[in-house]
């Protein structure tokens, strides 16, 4: 097979299968799409029958439970009273654990009877507890405090209940009929003021219906001996809203009235007695307003959108909330008494053995795809639990309600057990981080190990156990939450661990067992096997850092912890002594002194580095081979064709294709200090070449060879001769201009074939290849510091520089090299990957719009947060600059913040509980107010009682002069937030204040205001703060709420839902919209298998969807999909997250589409209020927002509004992509349609034409772009001597003049839409048949062209998926 076409045939071959199957191209999945249709058994239908409602008939799939019968019926209207039944069939009662399949003759139209059953005390506490749900289920006072994963939606406030029926409901006309189009003023471009209060606009259905007064547990519980003989359960005390007062007994046959008052207890039945068996039967007969409120409020509940009701999988905080009533709550006020200690309700045997539950799901069977979801669902659940009982413990640890285990320790060394979880506080407890940085070592190790945790659970060996861990901030502690290995709390530390080191590398032991399974994860998280000296001078094996230990429970299961060197150390934060940085780092000021001497690098740096070095590789062994062949041919140049040669190393094919070459003994070899130019190796020509068939170019070889030499020397710069190059990137290394494109390597003659070479040493035994190109993979290999000869692989020996370990001479060699891996890697992070994010947001791909999607863009690309201030200065050195004024912004704020955030920390541990709203009201003056003596109110303490000598003060964790606190000011917070800025970022600020700050940088308050509630966990009354009053200060202890945790965990991921989510996008991508269009419905219905209905990765599944639906011309649908995907984003993510505010956008354009205007309108107003709150007007995603409002309101002929919107986008436009960017041109032709339709000629004309000499300049003349701006210029020039002609006649002849009627056109809806879907990106090209398929090979053959360009970034959303691609060398 011809070199250059081989990957041409395979994927004709693919397109065949997947034209066939709709299925993935990978062979594993056919299996998959089997499988698939397994899961998605027809449902049917079944009877209902309920006592006291009308027969109805329910969908149900064979796979569900009995169970969630009861679940729907417990949450249906009319059935929604009733907890304690059985579902019968033929009068068998079914078992609720029972799959519907297993159960015999239930079929389509069975009907199932509703049973009413005795109730035990269990049953009467689930039905109190449930009849509470319900009176409190329209109340938002659950999601502003945080609680049982309840969160906020406010989408319903803007579209007016659900926008599918309203939209059907409101279509009058094309409802154009009036429409109050006018902003508040605060969303208006220029508008300087930014309100908090619409953030949480007042939704009417919250003001709640009152059913009652009270209901809550009697005084009279627990019922006596001979009542309980009697079948009394328990009793309530209820104030029914007509203010009778009640006493009810629950008892097994139902609820009833008693005779009992406050005072005197009377248990026997009043007369009559209401007796009933649901509580809600009962009170609709006492009370006629509960009966009334109860009915309709049940009916708003069943109107709300499910996704508004159901659950978060981790709970979201609101970091402001109103001042809500606090009722009396029967049910809260028990759960806070009784801990509920793990007593949740489906649990027997009560506290959950947490350590347990974590590791059987992980060993639960994954050999298909039912088996996988099954386990992956499994894991999800009890991981979520597990979040949610660890962050309700360390909250509990913190308060004071949990007893020490050490009660004896002081203080910051207690370690606490609760609910099966351990908890211990992030002090360095003992002196065991001395060496590494003390507190500071000891608050960024719990973190760390965290990464290993999330780093060996993606890994997912099978008999490696890792423990459930997560880290809670809380109150200015930071608290570690452990599950407990069966058995380590009765034996001593010593004599458990059997792999690794309790001390740092003074003790080290090994066990095989453990070497064996850790060698499977070695080469996905690139750890190399080492050895290292134990105390007795002997060499010990590991293949992990020597802190991770290795121990074996009392349930036979291996675990590790202590995983917080999974990954190599940052040596640009980790000064070592005779140990010289490469010139780039030094440039840039590094090593730099760091707090701790934990800094390590992120596994996706790990990740790109090698991506990055693989392609180095490739090309090394292409441009020592296209010398070889030079010398051989450089008689006679061959011409053939060269669209053979063309190089297509895509990145996915690169894992699969990883060359393990397996040859027996390593050629020797000069040092390739620069490959293809070593006089010795070119002369000789190999007789032999199999591997090069007949793959040339056209240029003449000889010039090629010239050409592959300047490459070469191009690519091998090296560090001071050795061979191990420093990556060389030709970003720059000066990193000058990090904007070059990739051109160097587009065109590499030979990578094709060096991949041939590679694919060919892999799959034979190596025996017949030849010497010379054994030497080629040698040389390469050198070259990029692989640690085997034979093969590319590079991996990192996470000891080096450890304090403490130390190494057999044996090793020194491969010590040397692991050493030089490692500055490479510090290197190639400021030389390659900063440049990389920065040329990402100059080109718009990366648009940071806060504080954490700012990280999450440092992250992707492998860079820590604590580079914050590199990359700062690196974006003020950058020619540019003014196109990242938007992102210089977001970065100082998120600097400034992190660094309130660090002496908040400190700040907050020491104040006591009664003080804390006092203290946090008065950082956040100092922080945020102009009022320049923020004196702190010390709290009048509410029980004065002067006399008595105050003592008897709680034992604070820490606790030391309590009111220090108040002694802090503005201008010390100030100057201490610049040197925390100065000691850990390096970043120099040149402010004082919070109005220099703002003045110098162009903050805003308001969102620094945010960024720090966020942050710290910081809850806040929503109201007008006046920071800017030089009279009084901002905040007062009122206006602190809540303060809340900020909690770090694994996030389980649903492995073949996202396969498949990926294969769907590939074929959008391609043009196969239909065939992707399925697969990413299959991979939602994947989703919600493992995840339930809400979670992130559902939430960019509904919006993928939504936008094939629109642009496959399914409005509705599209409509439908984007709106959960709003309400999905807003409860996961939070209301005013950048992600919820793209959501508002894309939901707006459908929304028009559906003809539903001022819903858009609203829509957009909204997402610009968010914008301007996040981020301020400065941001380029605000043109795109003013483009779409400046388009509506022109469609709705409101052209003045529509003239500020469209101008501040040029205005934007213009700023941050250059004057001479086709959307400043494209921004020009919208001004240019509202001044026509406003019959400005002039103004149009003036706009047009500078849309058109952009068009001309930048795409030349022939292009349609320019054609159609050059038709539109002579239209409006007709208009324009039209319009004069007409004024002319008038002054001439004055009223009796005849004039001809002119063209003012409103713009037609479908002119308007078409301006929206072009400024959203999305494009309709009615094509035939035979277009399309010519597109979608020139798609294809462009792909395969690119690929081999691209491959050396890695695509930043799909982590690459290691495990099962890479073949394992031995």
């Amino acid at each position: 097979m011809m070199n250059g076409n081989g990957d041409h045939d395979h994927s004709e071959e693919a397109d065949s299968k997947q034209e066939g199957s709709g299925a993935d191209a990978d062979p594993s999945d056919d299996a998959n799409e089997q499988e698939v249709i397994v899961i998605q058994d027809t449902g049917f239908t079944v009877k209902i029958q309920a006592p006291g409602t009308e027969p109805f008939d329910l969908q149900v799939s064979p796979q569900e439970m009995v169970q969630e019968i009861h679940q729907v019926l417990m949450d249906r209207e009319d059935t929604c009273h009733r907890t304690c039944f059985s579902l019968q069939l033929d009068g068998n009662v079914l078992d609720n654990f029972a799959e519907l399949k297993s159960i015999e003759g239930l079929q389509e139209g069975s009907i199932l009877k509703v049973v009413e059953e005795p109730y035990t005390v269990r049953e009467a506490r689930i039905h109190v507890r449930h009849i509470r749900d319900l009176l409190k289920s329209m109340d938002p006072a659950d999601s502003y405090n945080g609680v049982d994963c309840n969160s906020l939606s406010f989408l319903s406030v803007f579209t007016d209940g659900d926008l599918g029926d309203s939209g059907k409901r409101k279509k009058k006309g094309s409802e154009l009929e009036q429409i109050d189009c006018t902003p508040p003023e605060h969303i208006l471009p220029g508008s300087k003021e930014r309100p908090l209060v619409p953030l949480q606009p007042q939704n009417k259905d919250w003001k709640p219906l009152q059913c009652l007064k009270v209901l809550t547990m009697s005084g009279w519980n627990p019922p006596p001996g001979n009542r309980k003989m009697h079948g009394d359960l328990m009793y309530l005390y209820i104030v029914t809203a007509e203010e009778r007062h009640i006493s009810i007994t629950a008892s097994t046959r139902g609820y009833y009235l008693n005779q009992s008052t406050t005072y005197s207890f009377n248990p026997k039945p009043s007369n009559p007695s209401f007796l009933s068996h649901s509580l809600v039967e009962l009170l609709s007969q006492i009370s006629p307003a509960f009966k009334k409120n109860f009915t309709s409020l049940q009916k708003k509940r069943v109107q709300r959108h499910p996704f508004e009701r159901i659950a978060t999988p981790f709970q979201v905080y609101s970091w402001t909330a109103p001042q809500i009533d606090h009722a009396m709550d029967c049910v809260r006020a028990e759960d806070a008494y009784t801990s509920r200690l793990g007593y949740e309700e489906h649990i027997p045997g009560q506290t959950r053995d947490w350590n347990e539950e974590l590791q059987t799901t992980r060993e639960l069977p994954r050999k298909n795809l039912p088996e996988r979801l099954l386990r992956e669902r499994a894991i999800f659940k009890v991981h979520s639990d597990f979040a949610a009982a660890a962050t309700r413990g360390a909250m509990a640890v913190i308060d004071g309600n949990v007893m020490a285990i050490n009660p004896g320790e002081e203080t910051r060394m207690q370690m606490f057990i609760w609910n099966n979880i351990f908890f211990s506080l992030g002090f360095d407890v003992r002196d065991h981080y001395r060496e590494l940085g003390g507190d500071a070592a000891a608050h960024a190790a719990p973190t760390n190990d965290l990464n290993g945790v999330r780093a060996y659970g993606a890994v997912d060996v099978e008999g490696l156990y890792t423990l459930g861990t997560v880290v809670v901030d809380y109150r200015g502690y930071r608290v570690t939450a452990q599950s407990i290995i069966p058995g380590i709390l009765e034996r001593e530390q010593e004599q458990s661990v059997i792999y690794g080191s309790i001390d740092f590398g003074k003790t080290v032991v090994s066990h095989p067992k453990y070497l064996e399974l850790l060698e499977k994860t070695s080469r996905p998280l690139k750890v190399q096997q080492h050895a290292v000296l134990n105390e007795k001078e002997a060499p010990v094996d590991l293949c992990s850092s020597v802190e991770c230990k290795g121990i074996i429970g009392n349930d036979g299961r291996h675990y590790i912890l202590d995983l917080l060197r999974t990954f190599p150390p940052d040596l640009n934060f980790l000064p070592v002594d005779d140990e010289e940085m490469p010139p780039e780092c030094h440039r840039l000021g590094y090593p730099r002194q760091h707090r701790h001497r934990l800094a390590c690098l992120r596994q996706e740096l790990i990740e790109a580095f090698v991506e990055h070095r693989y392609l180095l590789f490739m090309k090394m062994a292409a441009l020592q081979l296209m010398q070889q062949k030079a010398n051989k041919e450089n008689k006679a140049a061959a011409l053939t064709d060269r669209s053979n040669a063309e190089p297509e190393a895509s990145p996915a094919d690169a894992s699969q294709t990883t060359p393990a070459i397996e040859a027996p003994a390593p050629v020797t070899s000069p040092t390739p200090s620069e490959p293809a130019a070593t006089p010795s190796e070119t002369n000789q020509t190999p007789e032999s070449q199999p591997t090069e068939a007949a793959t040339t170019t056209t240029t003449t070889t000889t010039e090629a060879a010239a050409e592959v030499t300047e490459q070469v020397e191009a690519l091998a710069l090296t560090t001071n001769g050795s061979p191990e190059s420093a990556a060389p990137d030709h970003q720059g290394r000066e990193c000058e201009s990090p904007l070059e494109g990739k051109e160097a390597e587009e065109n590499i003659p030979g990578l094709a074939q060096a991949k041939e070479l590679a694919e060919s040493l892999a799959a034979e035994d190596g025996s017949s290849i030849d010497p010379k190109s054994r030497e080629v993979v040698l040389n390469a290999c050198k070259a990029v510091g692989s640690i085997s000869e034979t093969s590319f692989d590079i991996r990192f020996n996470p000891d080096i520089f450890s304090p403490g370990v130390r190494f057999p001479d044996s090793s020194a060699d491969a010590i040397q090299k692991q050493k030089q891996l490692l500055k490479d890697g510090a290197a190639f992070l400021v030389s390659c990957q900063i440049p990389s994010l920065v040329k990402d947001c100059l080109d718009h791909s990366a648009l940071p719009t806060d504080g954490a999607t700012l990280t999450e863009a440092l992250h992707q690309r492998g860079i820590n947060v604590r580079y914050l201030g590199t990359v700062l200065d690196f974006v003020d050195k950058t020619p540019a600059k003014t196109q990242l004024e938007y992102f210089c912004r977001i970065g100082i704020s998120e600097l400034i913040t992190r660094c309130a955030k660090h002496i908040f920390k400190t700040y907050l541990q020491g104040v006591e509980l009664s003080a804390l709203s006092a203290a946090v009201s008065h950082f956040l003056n100092c922080f945020l107010s102009s009022f320049p003596d923020a004196v702190a109110h010390l709290p009048v303490d509410e029980l004065v009682s002067r006399r008595k000598n105050r003592k008897r003060r709680g034992r604070v964790p820490g606790g030391g002069d309590n009111t220090a606190w108040a002694s802090l000011t503005p201008m010390e917070l100030w100057k201490n937030i610049a040197t925390e800025a100065q000691t850990y970022y390096h970043f120099t600020l040149q402010c004082e204040s919070a109005d220099q700050a703002v003045e110098k940088y162009g903050l805003q308050k308001i969102t620094l205001l945010r960024e720090i509630s966020v942050k710290t966990g910081i809850q806040i009354l929503i109201k007008e703060y006046n920071f800017d009053s030089r009279h009084k200060p901002a905040f007062t202890e009122e206006d602190i709420l809540n303060i809340f945790p900020v909690v770090k965990h694994v996030n389980p991921k649903a492995s073949d839902a996202f396969h498949f989510f990926q294969s769907g996008q590939a074929k959008v991508q391609q043009g196969y919209l239909k065939e992707g269009c399925e697969l990413i419905n299959e991979a939602l219905n994947l989703f919600n298998n493992v995840y339930g209905a809400m979670h992130v990765e559902i939430c960019a599944c509904l919006r993928l969807l939504a936008r094939l639906n629109y642009i496959m011309g399914d409005h509705p649908e599209a409509l439908n999909n984007q709106q959960k995907a709003v309400l999905m984003s807003e409860r996961v993510l939070g209301i005013e997250h950048p992600n919820t505010i793209q959501e508002y956008m894309h939901l707006a354009l459908y929304c028009f589409a559906n003809g539903q205007l001022s819903t858009a309108l609203k829509l957009l107003y909204r997402a610009r209020y968010l914008m301007l709150m996040v981020c301020g007007e400065e941001h380029p995603e605000m043109a795109l927002l003013d483009s779409n409002i400046g388009l509506v309101l022109h469609g709705v002929m409101e052209y003045d509004l529509s003239l500020r919107f469209l101008e501040n986008a040029l205005a934007i436009n213009s700023k941050y992509h250059g004057p001479r960017s086709l959307k400043v041109a494209l921004s020009h032709h919208l001004v240019a349609r509202v001044y026509e339709s406003k019959a400005e000629f002039r103004s149009a004309l003036q706009h047009e034409k500078e849309g058109y000499t952009i068009y001309k300049n930048q795409v030349g003349e022939a292009h349609e772009k320019t054609k159609e701006s050059s038709e539109y210029l002579k239209y409006l020039t007709q208009q324009a001597v039209a319009l004069q002609r007409t004024m002319n006649e008038i002054y001439k002849n004055g009223s009796n003049a005849s004039i001809m009627p002119l063209k003012f056109t409103a713009p037609s809806m479908a002119s308007v839409l078409e301006q929206l879907n072009i400024i959203n990106g999305i494009i309709f090209i009615p094509l035939s048949q035979k277009d399309l398929e010519n597109l979608k090979a020139e798609v294809q053959r462009r792909q395969m062209l690119q690929e081999a360009g691209k491959s050396e970034e890695p695509s930043e959303d799909t982590p690459m998926e290691l495990d099962d691609k890479l073949p394992v060398d031995d």
